[in-house]
């Protein structure tokens, strides 16, 4: 797949395809692509930001500079895009990511994100540029450039090649494996520490009765802590 993220800081990245899956993926032919706003604003010194109308504190990523970037990458009408690729908007308000979304959006052939800085954007960017608004929880960070890695993350490492064995992704917390409850407890070696024994079941070899168990233990953490589930 193919993925464009627009930031003010694509070297913040740098660290982020280092990472072992993240590598994998980009050696399999999946591409992360950046895009500096600054580099194609309109406007003198590479200004990208403004006061808000109305007043108050802070400032916005302008809708104009946000649309010549667009138009830079992709050279078409930023309205236009909507309807040929998922052109998502990194903000604290939207649509909190999970594994379903994660599932959805691996399944895309490409996708544009859009990072935000300062108060975040002009409300037009939101209304006429983007297909979606996703947030990865309900506070506020500098910038999108770490929700943007977060996303990033989450998609790629369901693609195939990303992790060492081909079924590591396929029944973990929140996945429709586990009906989209948080993963079973995990225990290696050794069998006895300090007296605390790793759970029978699994040092059993049946594998039915470990399958059984581990759901059990999966919905019991559902239930138990149940804004996880």
């Amino acid at each position: 797949m193919e993925i464009d993220i627009f930031t003010l800081f694509p070297q913040a990245f740098d660290w982020f395809e280092r990472q072992r899956h993240v590598a994998n993926v980009l050696a399999a032919g999946h591409r992360l692509r950046y895009v500096n706003y600054r580099d194609h604003t309109p406007l003198a010194a590479g200004q990208v930001d403004d006061t808000p109308y109305g007043g108050g504190a802070g400032m916005l990523l302008r809708v104009d500079v946000v649309e010549a970037a667009l138009r830079a990458r992709y050279n078409a009408d930023p309205v236009a895009l909507r309807e040929r690729r998922r052109m998502i908007a990194l903000t604290p308000s939207g649509r909190v990511l999970d594994d379903a979304l994660v599932d959805e959006l691996a399944a895309e052939p490409a996708l544009t994100l859009l990072s935000g800085r300062y108060e975040g954007f002009d409300q037009r960017v939101l209304d006429h540029f983007v297909t979606d608004q996703l947030s990865i929880g309900r506070y506020v960070l500098a910038g999108g450039e770490l929700p943007a890695m977060v996303v990033c993350d989450a998609v790629l490492r369901k693609q195939a090649g990303a992790l060492g064995h081909g079924d590591s992704a396929l029944e973990e917390s929140f996945s429709a494996a586990l009906d989209r409850g948080p993963e079973y407890p995990h225990y290696t070696r050794p069998a006895d520490y300090r007296g605390w024994r790793v759970p029978g079941v699994l040092l059993s070899g049946h594998h039915a009765r470990i399958r059984e168990w581990r759901l059990e233990q999966s919905q019991a953490r559902a239930r138990a802590h149940p804004d996880a589930s």
